[in-house]
């Protein structure tokens, strides 16, 4: 069988050498964020070769991604969207994790990818336009309220900037209906792992717990997973099986 869901087992194969190779290329940003070095700079890049090794699982993530886009999303617009946001997602991931900092640069290429589809999908039909425009508007607001909510109450912020950036760069991806279920499965996400983390600790609640891979996961979910599939279980959460 030379064809898999009507696409020819060779681009199968075909891209996820892209996404092998895009997924080497996460470790050199990923490395060049963490050092606060340029990306596109010789100074970096030869400071990655003396450091450089094949990291065999942000290859091999990405390539699955980039087969599941392929196959779940065929020849198309979604297709390049996601293969572009993906890899930056992975990165956000990492760096978020790793030293709690979302960057400026991957944030702002997000908002500047969404700004693109924003004017190829205008084209097609204005209506989808204004629903991506009024995503970002929804993602980023409702971040920076959480974030001025907890900042009044707490007395410090209660999610970086960096959250309410990526949200909003997101939300002009994704649009609104996406937005809003991201938002929601980002909370049941970090709720859920964050108790697995407090319990892990021995009930010690110190520790700050960056956001940012939570809204990773929750973006790479809905990407996935059909959207009538998790309003329906995201209601059936949220109202503790009442919907």
């Amino acid at each position: 069988m030379m064809y898999i869901n009507d696409i020819h087992i060779l681009l199968y194969v075909l891209i996820a050498f892209l996404g092998g190779v895009i997924g080497q290329f996460i470790d050199y940003i990923n490395i060049a964020f963490l050092n606060e070095r340029r990306i596109l700079s010789k100074e970096t890049f030869k400071e990655y070769k003396k450091v450089f090794k094949i990291n065999y699982l942000l290859i091999i993530i990405n390539a699955i991604a980039y087969i599941a886009i392929l196959y779940n999303f065929k020849i198309s617009l979604n297709l390049v969207r996601f293969a572009l946001l993906i890899p930056m997602l992975i990165s956000a991931f990492v760096v978020d994790y790793k030293i709690q900092i979302i960057p400026n640069r991957l944030n702002l290429t997000m908002f500047e990818i969404g700004l693109i589809f924003v004017f190829i999908f205008g084209i097609q039909n204005l209506n989808i336009a204004k629903d991506m425009l009024f995503g970002m508007l929804l993602g980023g607001g409702i971040f920076l309220l959480i974030t001025l909510i907890g900042g009044a109450i707490a007395g410090k912020e209660a999610m970086g900037l960096g959250d309410v950036k990526l949200m909003g760069a997101l939300g002009l991806c994704f649009g609104v209906v996406d937005i809003a279920i991201i938002s929601a499965l980002s909370f049941l996400i970090g709720a859920i792992i964050s108790i697995i983390i407090i319990i892990a600790r021995k009930n010690r609640k110190d520790g700050y717990i960056p956001f940012g891979p939570f809204i990773v996961l929750a973006t790479i979910t809905t990407i996935f997973v059909p959207t009538n599939i998790l309003f329906t279980f995201l209601m059936k959460v949220f109202t503790l099986g009442m919907y």
